[in-house]
């Protein structure tokens, strides 16, 4: 009768493209085991390397956020190069492999069939597993800011991830009820695991879970170097076109040397001009120890056609490509006209120069006249960032919006006269104090969307022409119609394992 309602073909390609045995399958007698002992621990090791493989890849996969800070600092080779999708393509590669072969091995365990992995199969497993280890420990030592951002993505994934998780361990209800009286361990197990799932909608916490009516206003947008996905960062056309999306406010880094405060992110020139054929023997020269009439013969925007670093370089049009190749370094005074000129708040870091330098001890005091003597910007319109100093510059021009890049306590913010908070947003949950917080650097939506539900009031972001668009936060929901969606999907899974296991 077995062999009679047999789905011989299916069975029989199940078995090929598991253990290479396209005729020699067996199936499992009643009272024997579903393998030997080496296949036991091959089909655990297949399990351990889909749970490590899956972890990885969503760990990589929410990390998107940071893959610019990921490339730029692993590209220190002399050459950029997207390390970061390189990486995740890897993964995606190791997770479908080993989700194909836990696939098939269900499959057979639900056909009543021995399991036999090729040896082949078992090599790849082994390397899966090792791979998804060692990256994780790496990243982990290096890059270990991203575990942070994992538990954020849990706020906002958590309740579809619950669903996720109750119907996979329902569809497994049948192989197991299957072979549950010949390894009754797999059963509690697997009822362990399958009760905490139920149950894991008790303790879970979402900011975007709330009441209707109880969202606050969209975060506001401030330009993280501009609009660097584009144009080149830190360039006037990256301004515009920050202010063109819809960007509140404008973010950049200010250096100075020859009484000239320019806008420079890195230390040295290497990677957003064109220095190397300007000036080769000065690569490695600080850029803070050029003067000003040299840094206007530089490029600084062939770089971005050219390393296309968010890929993003490709959709311009042929006018603007021809302008952002065109662009140049920008200074201090040209960058505040414009923010002037637009009615936008500006924040900047400003980098100490190197000792030696001219102004290495009044550089504050030379970026104070630039505001207030050079450019046309009311001083309310500047987020004071630079902790230097701050008393000074508070007794200077009072109208400035102090602005800490830590978290002090509350009494010290006060006598420092501090307004705002601007924080990595990692530390999302401090946006609940009572004090305006500016959160750095958000480009998805998903992590906009956490940021809108939490109460933050601003972001930086690489993306204003994206975040732009978001009408409301993605994912958000009334606990009502969570406790509905948790509830029956709880009620309709112990029905149906109710039922395979009855019908068993």
């Amino acid at each position: 009768m077995l062999r009679r309602y047999e789905h011989q073909p299916f069975v029989s390609c199940l078995a090929g493209v598991y253990g290479c045995r396209w005729r020699r399958y067996e199936r499992s007698q009643p009272g024997d085991c579903c393998c030997n002992k080496l296949e036991g621990a091959s089909f655990t090791l297949l399990v351990a390397a889909f749970c490590l493989t899956l972890v990885f890849l969503y760990f990589w996969g929410q990390a998107k956020n940071d893959y610019n800070d990921f490339d730029f600092n692993f590209g220190n080779l002399g050459f950029w190069f997207p390390w970061s999708v390189v990486l995740l393509v890897v993964a995606a590669i190791f997770f479908t492999y080993v989700t194909v072969l836990m696939l098939l091995a269900v499959c057979l365990l639900s056909e009543g069939q021995k399991l036999y992995l090729h040896w082949g199969h078992k090599v790849g497993i082994l390397v899966s597993l090792t791979v998804s280890v060692i990256a994780t420990a790496v990243l982990s030592d290096l890059w270990s800011k991203e575990w942070r951002t994992l538990l954020l993505s849990f706020q906002v994934t958590a309740p579809f991830l619950h669903v996720g998780g109750v119907l996979l361990m329902t569809s497994l209800a049948w192989p197991v009820a299957l072979h549950f009286f010949r390894m009754k361990l797999i059963l509690v197990m697997y009822l362990t695991i399958l009760v905490s799932l139920y149950l894991v909608p008790l303790g879970l916490y979402s900011p975007c879970i709330k009441e209707e009516g109880t969202l606050g206003p969209a975060p506001a947008l401030i330009g993280h170097r501009g609009a660097p996905m584009l144009a080149p960062e830190n360039t006037l056309m990256s301004f515009e076109r920050a202010v063109e999306a819809g960007s509140d406010g404008l973010e950049t880094d200010v250096t100075i040397f020859d009484g000239v405060p320019f806008l420079m992110h890195d230390y040295t020139l290497r990677r957003t001009t064109n220095i190397h054929e300007v000036f080769p023997n000065r690569t490695n020269t600080p850029a803070a120890m050029f003067t000003w009439n040299e840094l206007e013969r530089l490029n600084a925007g062939d770089w971005f056609l050219s390393h296309n670093p968010f890929g993003t370089a490709g959709s311009l049009g042929a006018e603007d490509r021809q302008r952002a190749g065109n662009q140049s370094v920008c200074n201090l005074q040209t960058f505040l006209q414009l923010a002037a000129q637009t009615d936008k708040l500006v924040i900047f870091d400003l980098y100490r120069p190197p000792r030696g330098h001219p102004y290495r001890d009044t550089w504050i005091q030379r970026t104070l006249e630039v505001i207030q003597n050079e450019s046309s910007i009311q001083s309310s319109q500047v987020l004071w960032l630079p902790s230097d100093l701050r008393a000074l510059v508070q007794e200077l021009d009072p109208e400035f919006q102090q602005t800490s890049g830590s978290r002090l306590p509350l009494e010290e913010l006060q006598n420092n006269h501090i307004v705002k908070l601007n924080l990595d947003y990692t530390s999302m949950k401090y946006a609940a104090v009572n004090i305006t917080t500016n959160l750095y650097v958000i480009s998805q939506p998903w992590l906009y969307s956490l940021a809108w539900c939490a109460g933050v009031h601003s972001v930086t972001t690489n993306a204003p022409q994206l975040l732009s668009t978001i009408s409301s936060p993605l994912f958000i929901m009334s606990p009502d119609k969570y406790k509905l969606m948790w509830i029956l999907t709880d009620l309709m899974s112990f029905v149906l394992i109710l039922l395979v296991f009855f019908f068993h």
